[in-house]
């Protein structure tokens, strides 16, 4: 984790004091369903949960502890017996150390996934916002980075929008997936803890108890997880490179807010560069790193190996936090994207009307000429434009084999740009309902 790249309320989540916090609840609520199944004394169980509950866990003499076991919950066990006394022996009955690890994890990971949905959200009403306000600002629509035909600033926002949304179905899946505990002993077997007890832990927590587990949580469900928010940082991507190419200078359709007293350069007082657009295109390629390792992890040894651990330790909070830093900074560059309308409106008329062929093309097939024919029509009149800057409107009434089939003024009538924007509301509706 970078502090440069990182949200406080993402990064507690993450923290060594959240952590064995976590793990205590996890331990205290296992003493109390083990109470009430008469396991062990009901007493003690009160005694772990209110000594334990005032307890300020110390990390530095977990770290120390951990350095003679060389075991992390063993040190955290041996910690809590200081604060609990002799009834600390109950606690951890028929446990392993991966139900307390495991079953964190997915409260960790439920927790993120809850600020990531609050992330999209934002994001969602800013795309919306900006995707009302510019319906109707005709642009030109560009394939391999050409021009190709008009559409709307308003429908490249809608499309994002739509995209983020299916991003948010997807998200709620996998927090779901993810949100699983297992408290089932050694090698999943439950021999030496009754199944009741990780329901019970499981309703406290907020999670579901794991159907089969092995000495783990299988990992096919962090697999899934990790690689959602990789295809959700992809999009981000998507939409940081869609800024990045209009805020070129030969495009400069829109371009990200540039505040006062901001520098673009260090050298060139004139720069005003996309840097936040080419931070999110870097941020997004590490979040999508941490997918394969996840893959990985989930082709363990029988009922389990720790190979997927120092993986965990590292991904789990270095994706969840990179992806909300990402998510928050795109939403605020939608939110303050300046759009230039007359830009659009220029480019869009740098090639002479050639954004009209295909309705041309289409009009001739009507009229008779076949598709063949119609083509070569129309692309010696929109060569002639693109070669030596004709105007192609002209072009084509010059062209008696043209108006052989379509009249002059109904080629006029071809190059209004409602025409291309006729259906943008019936899109809107899909979108926005």
């Amino acid at each position: 984790m970078i502090p440069r790249y990182a949200r406080l309320e993402m990064i507690k989540i993450w923290e060594p004091e959240t952590r064995f916090r976590i793990w205590f609840e996890i331990e205290a609520h296992a003493a109390q369903a083990c109470a009430e199944l008469g396991i062990i004394p009901k007493d003690a169980a009160a005694t772990i949960w209110r000594k334990g509950a005032e307890a300020n866990f110390d990390v530095a003499r977990i770290d120390e502890i951990e350095a003679v076991t060389k075991h992390d919950v063993i040190a955290f066990l041996t910690h809590l017996a200081e604060h609990v006394g002799p009834d600390a022996r109950f606690v951890h009955q028929g446990m392993t150390s991966s139900d307390v690890l495991d079953t964190c994890l997915a409260v960790q990971l439920v927790r993120a996934s809850d600020l990531l949905l609050a992330d999209i959200d934002r994001l969602l009403a800013a795309l919306k916002t900006r995707a009302l306000e510019h319906k109707d600002t005709i642009t030109i629509g560009r394939s391999h980075g050409i021009h190709a035909e008009p559409t709307t600033f308003g429908l490249k926002l809608a499309f994002a929008y739509a995209e983020f949304a299916r991003h948010r179905d997807r998200l709620v899946a996998a927090r779901k997936d993810i949100g699983t505990c297992a408290l089932s002993g050694a090698v999943g077997t439950f021999a030496n803890l009754d199944p009741r007890v990780e329901a019970y832990v499981a309703d406290k927590l907020g999670l579901i108890p794991e159907p089969v587990s092995t000495q783990v949580i299988p990992r096919d469900r962090h697999a899934m997880f990790f690689a959602t928010l990789g295809v959700i940082a992809s999009s981000i991507e998507r939409s940081a490179i869609e800024i990045r190419h209009l805020q070129r200078t030969e495009v400069l359709e829109a371009e990200e807010y540039f505040s006062p007293g901001q520098k673009g350069s260090s050298a060139m007082p004139h720069k005003r560069n996309p840097v936040l657009t080419e931070n999110l295109t870097g941020l997004a390629r590490m979040v999508r790193a941490y997918a394969l390792p996840a893959m990985e992890n989930v082709a363990l040894w029988h009922e389990r190996d720790i190979s997927h651990s120092s993986v965990e330790r590292m991904i789990g909070p270095d994706a969840t936090i990179t992806l909300d830093f990402a998510l928050n900074r795109l939403a605020s560059v939608i939110e303050k994207l300046v759009v230039y309308p007359e830009t659009m409106k220029k480019n869009l008329d740098k090639l002479g009307g050639l954004h009209n062929s295909q309705r041309v093309l289409l009009a001739l097939t009507q009229a008779g000429l076949s598709r063949d024919d119609s083509y070569a029509l129309v692309q010696r009149n929109a060569m002639k434009t693109w070669d030596h800057g004709k105007d192609f409107l002209t072009e084509l009434k010059a062209d008696a084999d043209v108006t052989a089939k379509i009249s002059p003024d109904a080629l006029e009538a071809m190059f209004d740009l409602g025409y291309h924007t006729k259906h943008v509301e019936t899109i809107f509706k899909r979108v926005f309902g």
